[in-house]
């Protein structure tokens, strides 16, 4: 498997295109769509929010019911969540314009939206921008990246990759965009992640792949511990790549969820890093734990521990904030057994050991935790599992982005 450049346009078949529709933004694009020459096999996983946006209680049943998908709308601005029989009907609508647009079946358009809840999508608008986007569609790289910038709310940077690998004597690709800054919470997030794929996999097991495969990527990451109404994952496989079909799981499915573990990984790094307001990717390994449940939840508690975040926004070694953080996580383990590091690309320090602080320097603790991308590990040496979980530090700016975010 080799990473390479470009995102959702990498992958052959996939055509990308974006416009400024005037959702919400001005002069700027805000609405995007992904569409493949030839029908897909689709996966999706969704917010487990109760509340669900209405995008997803559509993409749900494409999802779950239809023989195939071949284009996603996404618009940015107007998260079309809690507003009723109304926004139903408003996604039907999105892809009957999308369906006549591209002369394909309503039932295999998926649709996605994010930004503020409780607004009406302005459907003239969404219908124009429909209808200016389908002759824009493009291969290149360029319009896939154009996509994935126009799909953005609060974050401040595009997020996307791809990756090729060998499957059946082909060579697969597989690429993916995604948006994602706030309401950023393990069991999906604010966060629509859209991955395509050549390959040729049977629905069954694409849908397996990415069930499995977000457990130890999109739900291992928090910002600000609030799980969204729209959180959407789509995984779309058009089998143009020319393999043999991958029906059971041998060699080929093994390469297929390695690269899907990639491509996810990345994109869950690049929000957890992107979170509103921060300055630092923080990264927690719980290793040395006797289940991997057990290590999962010590490192997901740590990280969304808003003193820990605070004490790593100020570049503070305080550890006890962490050890404490795990006390509360409801996992149970020996406090005195604890190892605790700090690393970053400015070097690696133990902390405590044992359960009890070393005799190191504030200094060099403060050092390599100004970089821009922090770890921190904890050994509670009961056995062998380990987990890895992503968030960021908490800013003066996290509040000033959500005091006014529906100015």
């Amino acid at each position: 498997m080799k990473q390479i450049d470009g995102g959702v346009t990498a992958a052959k078949g996939f055509k990308a295109a974006s416009t400024a529709a005037g959702i919400k933004y001005k002069d700027r694009k805000d609405m995007a769509m992904i569409y493949s020459e030839v029908p897909c096999k689709a996966a999706g996983t969704f917010t487990t929010n109760i509340v669900k946006a209405a995008p997803v209680k559509w993409d749900k049943v494409v999802v779950e019911n239809s023989t195939c998908a071949q284009a996603v709308v996404v618009n940015a601005g107007i998260a079309n969540a809690c507003t009723g029989e109304e926004g139903l009907r408003y996604c039907m609508e999105t892809a009957e314009a999308a369906a006549e647009s591209l002369s394909i079946p309503v039932s295999s358009v998926l649709v996605a939206s994010t930004g503020v809840i409780g607004k009406q999508l302005p459907m003239d608008r969404i219908a124009a921008g429909v209808k200016a986007m389908v002759p824009a569609l493009d291969s290149s790289q360029e319009s896939g990246t154009a996509a994935a910038i126009a799909i953005m709310t609060t974050d401040t940077v595009k997020k996307e990759v791809a990756v090729q690998f060998e499957a059946g004597g082909k060579t697969i690709t597989m690429g993916g965009m995604c948006k994602g800054s706030g309401m950023i919470h393990p069991d999906m997030c604010t966060m629509l992640s859209f991955v395509t794929t050549d390959a040729a996999i049977s629905k069954e097991l694409l849908q397996e792949a990415l069930r499995e495969d977000i457990k130890d990527t999109y739900n291992m990451i928090s910002v600000d511990g609030d799980t969204s109404t729209n959180d959407t994952v789509l995984l779309l496989a058009n089998g143009m790549a020319g393999n043999e079909e991958i029906q059971t799981k041998n060699e080929d499915y093994e390469a297929f969820c390695k690269a899907l573990n990639f491509i996810n990984e990345v994109l869950a790094k690049k929000m957890a890093g992107d979170g509103e307001g921060c300055t630092a990717l923080f990264e927690v390994k719980i290793i040395g734990a006797e289940t991997k449940e057990q290590a999962v939840t010590l490192s997901k508690s740590i990280i969304t521990s808003s003193l820990t975040k605070a004490a790593i926004f100020g570049h503070d070694a305080n550890w006890g904030r962490i050890l404490c953080a795990m006390g509360y996580s409801g996992a149970v383990f020996d406090p005195e057994k604890v190892d605790l590091y700090f690393e970053s690309a400015a070097g690696k320090l133990k902390i405590i050991e044992n359960g009890v602080a070393l005799s190191y320097s504030e200094e060099e603790a403060t050092r390599i935790l100004s970089e821009p991308e922090v770890t921190a590990t904890a050994d509670i040496k009961l056995g062998e599992a380990t987990a890895t979980a992503w968030g960021c530090d908490l800013t003066f700016d996290y509040v000033k982005i959500n005091a006014d975010y529906r100015s």
